[in-house]
């Protein structure tokens, strides 16, 4: 890890949230110096044990640590024997560990070597979040590339838990490349478990609608792994039981329509995602799927949810989670549980104040299991985002007993940074 260090600092305050009584803050975490690589994609995580205690992450290869809650931050960059190359995605066990989940580039070369995304790495830090191991290596089965991955801990079985996409080969137009959704588990993120294929459905390898992708686990009660992902216009789900990989088989099902694609264009973003996300409750056992579609229009992209009362065994009508009137984007919705209380958090992007492509960042709360959702801008002005430069696929958000730490990125003038705000439920 590089011993650069840079320290966030605190901006001023953003307007009350009604679902809580303490005044919001934006904080910037992060915004490069010229040369640097442009932060996207961020990721966050706290600590079940100490909630002080976050940790984020975001493209290419920055990781960001606090020790109060988030109000301050310390800016690293991260480095691997297998390389980091994006996609970050960071958890917490109840160990005190954090965990930095990222793509492979063991040559340094990015795309110009075909060793790029051969397989996924898993680092985990040490208890003073001053070092993190080299990284362990994922699913390598080259030539075929491993992409798009995300993880959960899994303190019923205590195992971590990792599923991703394997392609044949990134980006082939042949009709016989494949996709497939691939998962791993691990004791101590430094061994895992043979890869195994959770997807009966393939898709194709050109990184669009027609791509099995965006697969995000979450643990139940009883340990078992859920699942859901995007393909052909429909979300797939998948509750793997097994304690012996060896003996699964794939039997995913559709569980709700999409509408045409799960890539869709934002004004100012271009291609965007509205990939699941699942989660799970543990006081009441619900199931929940959060993801974003253009099912009323083109014109008109709403955040939606679903839920299962009975273990993914059927699930209820969609519910819209942004409660303005029709007509307007929001997306990269990313959602959360608070096992404290079983509030339901979901971040997203929102245009509903604006004519054009400015965007705020909005978070939706639901206090009553999904059936409702409170609404409220988060961030404390609206920036307006350009199709130069790349934005990232998604945002994150993590909340522990209360403290709620949404993360997103802000495009000004064409400089991204990367932003949190100070949330207690």
């Amino acid at each position: 890890m590089a011993l650069t260090k840079n320290i966030a600092f605190v901006l001023s305050l953003v307007s009350l949230m009604s679902f809580d009584t303490s005044a919001q803050q934006n904080i910037l975490i992060h915004q490069p110096i010229a040369g640097d690589y442009a932060p996207c994609e961020p990721s966050i995580a706290i600590n079940p044990n100490n909630p002080a205690e976050i940790v984020a992450g975001s493209v290419l290869n920055y990781v960001y640590t606090s020790a109060d809650t988030g109000k301050t931050w310390i800016t690293n960059s991260l480095t691997s024997k297998h390389g980091v190359y994006g996609d970050p995605c960071i958890i917490a066990d109840d160990k005190n560990h954090f965990y930095y989940f990222h793509l492979s580039d063991p040559s340094g070369e990015g795309w110009e070597n075909n060793a790029l995304l051969d397989r996924i790495v898993c680092q985990r830090s040490n208890r003073k979040l001053t070092k993190w191991t080299k990284g362990s290596g994922i699913g390598l089965n080259h030539p075929k590339d491993q992409d798009k991955e995300w993880a959960a801990w899994d303190a019923i079985n205590k195992r971590l838990v990792v599923t991703w996409t394997q392609f044949d080969k990134y980006g082939d137009e042949s009709p016989t490349c494949e996709s497939n959704i691939m998962l791993s588990t691990s004791k101590n993120g430094r061994k895992w478990t043979d890869p195994i294929s959770i997807s009966g459905i393939p898709g194709n390898c050109l990184d669009e609608s027609e791509t099995v992708e965006g697969a995000v686990p979450a643990i139940d009660n009883e340990g078992n792994i859920l699942v859901a992902w995007s393909l052909n216009g429909k979300l797939f789900f998948n509750k793997i039981r097994f304690k012996n990989p060896a003996s699964y088989q794939a039997k995913e099902c559709a569980i709700v329509d999409q509408g045409a694609n799960w890539a869709f264009e934002i004004p100012g973003i271009g291609r965007a995602n509205g990939m699941p996300i699942v989660g799970h409750d543990n006081n009441s056992g619900n199931i929940y799927v959060n993801w974003a579609d253009q099912s009323n229009g083109v014109d008109d992209t709403d955040i939606w949810l679903i839920k299962s009362t009975n273990g993914g065994t059927t699930w209820s009508e969609r519910i819209r989670v942004n409660d303005d009137a029709p007509g307007k984007h929001q997306f990269f919705t990313w959602m959360t549980v608070d096992q404290s209380t079983g509030y339901i958090y979901c971040v997203f992007y929102d245009r509903r104040n604006h004519k054009d492509a400015k965007t705020d960042v909005y978070l939706a709360i639901s206090k009553d299991s999904g059936e409702t959702f409170e609404n409220c801008k988060i961030s404390e002005g609206p920036f307006e985002p350009s199709e130069d430069v790349f934005f990232g696929d998604y945002n994150n958000i993590s909340a522990v007993n209360g403290v709620v730490r949404p993360i997103w990125t802000r495009n000004d003038s064409g400089k991204l940074s990367i932003w949190t705000a100070i949330v207690n439920k």
